[in-house]
């Protein structure tokens, strides 16, 4: 090993940037090589984007910018590294190099198989929840092995063969540096990125994933502080004021209980209800990965949900409905209770939850028996911890199925969700017989086979069954090649609307049918078939259904899972003489009635446990910095308007500074009101 050591320190520095970039410039071939079988592996098991030229030279441009904006700090590291052995810095790099590729690829795989990104959500979960994603995807098979020892084979062969070989001026590598320090500390290379891309797959493919994932890390562990503009014309105070629109609250004590409020919703849901002497059941069915893209009429991928369809014409029907968080933890919190997100997400505070009211132990309070059913593990993303919170009956999930019950098929390496929505719906019906449980009921069920790895019993049936619908919908011979990519999925799809059709049908031939109320929607949208546009993650429908109901309707006004606790709590109120506070923090303002489309609401959605970045007011949709004008359909057209785009920011912001405050330890509402409307602890 020669040390550089007591050697003048300009030819060192010109050694090593012309030995350093020897060795980074086959980490840009490397870089470009695995960005094109990105992109023909993508093609092949999806699709090509309609736009695949224009997608190939922005994926080029910022591949190539990933790779200046490191390409400093990289030569800090190895020039350290050089000035005492030129050998061990060539070792060095070459590991950082290996590193970055193997996880440029893992980001890549996780891509492929999830189409959504991978950044500082990863951070939420426990090691055991990752490990059963990882498991749900197949976990690393052999061709994934081989592919590493290829990469890492490959690279080091041309470092040893290939680097000595490139040679570069001095000053074109000084250049280089300085440029890689201006792209690093500019918001140019953050800020840039293509326009008008024909889809969300495409805007999504086209990114580099490892620098998503690193920005997205760093935003995690080094946040940038909320700041309202106050010298803005439309400032809208510390917590409110006239543009603060998170529904039209009249906030009590926003210094010691920041959402608490007026219960002032309107009993919107009596008008298309006949009463009934007692009060009624509520069953609600949170279906995994429902969507409004394949779901009922006018879906944009087309209806693959023929039963689903049909109870929405004879019920109560928000087509334009929108889920609160991108993935399953966002949905009990939110639909259950009308919560506030926190900082990842309600659950994650764990044993910190404070407390709260929700449909279970406000119901319970009220002499509703409350229970809830999930094929799989309870405990994944907290949901056990938060049932048993607001004290539950009963909590039925994997280890209370009958020995004899159908799990969902596992993978090769043995990783199986837990129990299919057949066995789920008939555990349920065998459990709550309405000749044993007496007094109204609340129950939610919680489905899994509409999840990755979409593996289903009766398989072979509803792969058939799928090529039967495709035909249904008179799709064409190209229509139906594009769609195989995707069977696995919409054979769940079809699965489960059947398993739901079964489940209510069967329940037609219990005492209590006439006297229950159903609510069908989705915790989100199915990311693995892809998007359209950023707002499609969150569209799934609401379907309303009842022998209960006199007059049937669509509605195309948009509302949020936040509107569902609100609403029926202020209908079994108004109807059936419920008890509640008239103080409740609820995030919503209830379920929007109006038959056209319009959005009187200002939420905030959550995609994943650490990405708190999106937020509908109005007619318009924020997403990070870019600003969109929702359409009747939930389209979305890209606009340029900073009056519009500045109102926005300054309402989100307003909610999240409300929301961090849970953090600090803030309360939901006093205790006062809790131990009033729940049921005292044993």
């Amino acid at each position: 090993m020669k040390s550089q050591k007591g050697a003048p320190l300009l030819p060192i520095l010109k050694r090593a940037i012309n030995s350093f970039f020897g060795m980074v410039l086959i980490w840009l071939l490397i870089l470009i090589l695995i960005r094109f079988i990105e992109i023909l592996w993508n093609g092949m098991t999806h699709q090509y984007p309609k736009d695949l030229g224009k997608l190939s030279i922005w994926a080029l441009l910022l591949d190539l910018i990933f790779w200046m904006k490191g390409l400093f700090w990289e030569f800090l590291i190895f020039f350290i590294f050089y000035f005492f052995s030129t050998r061990i810095a060539k070792i060095v790099y070459g590991i950082i190099v290996t590193v970055l590729a193997l996880i440029q690829v893992g980001l890549i795989q996780y891509f492929n198989t999830s189409l959504v990104l991978l950044g500082a959500d990863i951070y939420g979960y426990s090691i055991e929840e990752i490990k059963q994603t990882i498991g749900a995807s197949g976990g690393i098979g052999l061709f994934s092995i081989l592919g590493i020892l290829i990469l890492i084979g490959s690279l080091a062969l041309s470092f040893k063969f290939l680097s000595g070989k490139i040679k570069i001026p001095f000053l074109m590598g000084i250049s280089f540096l300085v440029l890689s320090f201006l792209l690093a500390i500019s918001p140019f290379a953050t800020q840039l990125k293509p326009k008008a891309l024909s889809s969300d797959f495409a805007d999504n493919l086209v990114i580099n994933k490892s620098d998503y994932f690193f920005k997205s890390s760093y935003a995690h562990f080094y946040p940038e502080m909320s700041e309202v503009d106050i010298y803005s014309d439309n400032y809208s105070g510390d917590f409110g004021g006239p543009d603060f629109k998170l529904a039209s609250f009249d906030y009590v004590d926003e210094s010691n209980y920041p959402f608490l409020h007026q219960n002032n919703v309107n009993d919107v849901l009596s008008p298309f209800f006949n009463q009934s002497k007692e009060k009624p059941n509520i069953v609600i069915i949170l279906v995994e990965g429902l969507g409004r893209a394949f779901t009922n009429q006018g879906a944009y991928l087309g209806n693959f949900t023929p039963y689903l369809d049909s109870i929405s014409q004879n019920g109560l029907y928000w087509k334009n409905f929108l889920s609160e968080g991108g993935r399953t933890f966002a949905v009990l919190p939110a639909l259950t209770a009308s919560l506030p997100f926190a900082k990842n997400g309600f659950l994650e505070l764990g044993n910190q939850m404070p407390n709260h009211l929700s449909l279970f132990n406000l119901l319970k309070y009220n002499g509703y028996h409350t229970s809830f059913y999930y094929g799989g593990d309870a405990s994944f993303d907290n949901m056990k911890l938060f049932l048993q919170k607001n004290q539950v009956d009963e909590i039925n999930d994997e280890p209370s199925f009958p020995k004899n019950a159908i799990r969902l098929p596992a993978k090769p390496n043995g990783f199986s969700w837990g129990y299919s929505d057949n066995a789920l719906f008939s555990h349920f019906l065998n459990t709550r017989k309405p000749e044993v449980e007496k007094g109204p009921q609340i129950s939610v069920i919680l489905t899994v086979a509409m999840h990755n790895p979409f593996l289903i019993d009766g398989e072979s049936k509803y792969l058939k069954r799928f090529e039967q619908r495709m035909t249904e919908l008179s799709f064409t011979e190209e229509e139906k090649k594009a769609y195989q990519n995707y069977k696995l999925q919409y054979a769940s799809i079809l699965y489960t609307d059947d398993a739901i059709k079964r489940f209510m049908e069967s329940y037609k031939n219990r005492s209590d049918y006439k006297n229950t109320i159903f609510l069908i929607t989705g915790d989100h949208r199915m990311p693995e078939i892809p998007m359209i546009n950023k707002i499609d993650r969150y569209h799934v429908p609401l379907i309303i259904y009842s022998p209960l109901i006199k007059r049937t309707a669509t509605f195309a006004s948009v509302s949020t899972h936040f509107d569902i606790a609100p609403s029926l709590i202020s209908y079994l109120t108004n109807a059936y003489q419920l008890k509640a506070p008239s103080l409740v923090s609820w995030m919503g303002d209830g379920l929007d009635t109006t038959r056209q489309f319009q959005n009187r609401h200002a939420y905030p959605l959550m995609q994943t446990k650490t990405d708190i970045k999106d937020f509908v007011m109005d007619n318009y949709h924020l997403n990070g910095n870019s600003l969109f004008q929702l359409t009747a359909t939930m389209g979305e057209v890209p606009i340029d308007d900073e009056a519009i785009k500045s109102r926005l920011k300054n309402s989100f912001d307003v909610f999240k500074r409300k929301n961090n405050t849970l953090t600090e330890g803030k309360k939901i509402l006093p205790d006062s009101i809790y131990s009033k409307y729940t049921v005292p602890k044993n």
